[in-house]
Parts: C-alpha cells; sequence; structure tokens
C-alpha cells in the first residue's frame, strides 16, 4: 500500500509516518501543498491523507485539482475545523472522507481501509494467524488449536497489533500509542496487567507459548 502524505506539522507528520510503515504502508510526505500536488499528480498512489491547512496551496485546492485532472486517488482530508459546514465542504470539493483533528490512529486507519475497499484498493487481511493461533477480525473470535479463546475488547486490539508484528519486537511505546491511544507514558504497569492476562489465555495449557518477554526491549509473538 502506497500512501502520499500532504501534511505540514512535522510532529504529526513523523507520528504518521512512523504508525503507517508499522502497518505496512510505503509513505512519500510532502511539507507543502504545491509539492504534495506535484507529488500526487506524479504518483502511482493507493490513497492521500491530505492536511487541509497548508503552505502555498490548501489541502481542498489540491483535492479540487486532482479530480478535475480525471485524478480519484482515495483522498482523506484531516483537519482541525470539524463544524458540519468544513466536513461538507471538505467532501464536496473530492475528498472521500474527513477526519477531524485530534484522532485516534486506529480510527485513521480503519478509515484507510474502507476507502480502500471502496477503491478497489489492496483488501485488507481477515485472518491473523501464528503457528496454532489464529484471529478472525471479521468475527472477532480467537482460536488457538480449533478452541475458542474469550477475549475483552482491550486484550482483542492487543493480540492483534501483535499478531500484525509477529516475529518482531514490540515495545511499551509502540502498545501505549497503538492500543491505548496514549502519546505519552502513563508511568502504570496497565501493559504488564493485560499482556499477563492475555498470556494466561493463549498459552495457559498449551505446550509451546507464543508470547514472550524479550528482556529491556518488550513483547514478542512467535510459534518458535
Amino acid at each position: 500500500m502506497r500512501i502520499l502524505l500532504i501534511e505540514d506539522d512535522a510532529q504529526m507528520a513523523d507520528y504518521l509516518r512512523k504508525a503507517l510503515g508499522e502497518i505496512g504502508a510505503l509513505v512519500d510526505h510532502a511539507d507543502d501543498g504545491r509539492e504534495g500536488l506535484l507529488q500526487a499528480a506524479g504518483g502511482d498512489y493507493d490513497a492521500l491523507i491530505v492536511d487541509r491547512m497548508l503552505p502555498g496551496l490548501d489541502g481542498l485546492a489540491i483535492v479540487r485539482t486532482l479530480r478535475a485532472a480525471d485524478d480519484h486517488t482515495p483522498a482523506l482530508i484531516l483537519s482541525a475545523l470539524g463544524e458540519v459546514d468544513d466536513r461538507v465542504e471538505g467532501l464536496r470539493a473530492g475528498g472521500d472522507d474527513y477526519l477531524t483533528k485530534p484522532f485516534a490512529f486506529s480510527e485513521l486507519h480503519a478509515r484507510l481501509e474502507a476507502l480502500l475497499r471502496r477503491g478497489g484498493g489492496e483488501a485488507p487481511e481477515t485472518r491473523l494467524r501464528v503457528g496454532d493461533l489464529e484471529m478472525d477480525l471479521l468475527a472477532r473470535e480467537v482460536t488457538r488449536g480449533g478452541r475458542a479463546i474469550a477475549l475483552q475488547p482491550r486484550e482483542f486490539r492487543l493480540l492483534e497489533y501483535l499478531l500484525r508484528h509477529a516475529g518482531q519486537v514490540v515495545t511499551r511505546t509502540m502498545l501505549l500509542e497503538h492500543v491505548w491511544d496514549y502519546h505519552f507514558d502513563p508511568q502504570t504497569n496497565v501493559i504488564d496487567v493485560h499482556v499477563s492476562r492475555l498470556r494466561a489465555k493463549i498459552d495457559k495449557d498449551f505446550p509451546t507459548p507464543l508470547l514472550h518477554t524479550v528482556r529491556g526491549a518488550g513483547y514478542m509473538i512467535r510459534a518458535a
């Protein structure tokens, strides 16, 4: 999945590039409206993420120009302007979706997946698997060795994130940002408690543990 991010806020851009990269997207970035338009017109992207207020050329003008040129790449508009009239203006300019700041990355991710489905882009995964552990994202069910495992919503999100990064070390910061939507460390043991509960559910009574603690680094889920 190739995404063009047009965002002039350096902190927001860095955060989104990192988060999008972690879900497997290839991200190009422009911090100026005119440069963003040039990249969008000249690139083969699956989706565009466009900030509304940009130097050089605002986000709505970018989308209008692309649509006038018969470029229908799905465009998600980001903006601090969240009134109904603002959202309507963004959609009428040619935006496919409109997300108001501040937002949780999980919502942006879900909206991107919806845009790609509508646009015929890369279909999102519906099942995640490591060893004999399987997660059905549509049915919201988890099984191991054919045995159903009941998870609370937060445990499900935690396991989903670990499975999407199977074989990789997942740090505490990554979990706080992408499972709890915190952009700071609240200095609590919330992650340790949830990991412990999840481990008891997916590894207890099974001969091979899947969820591992990597000392001093974080956690990893792997089959061996």
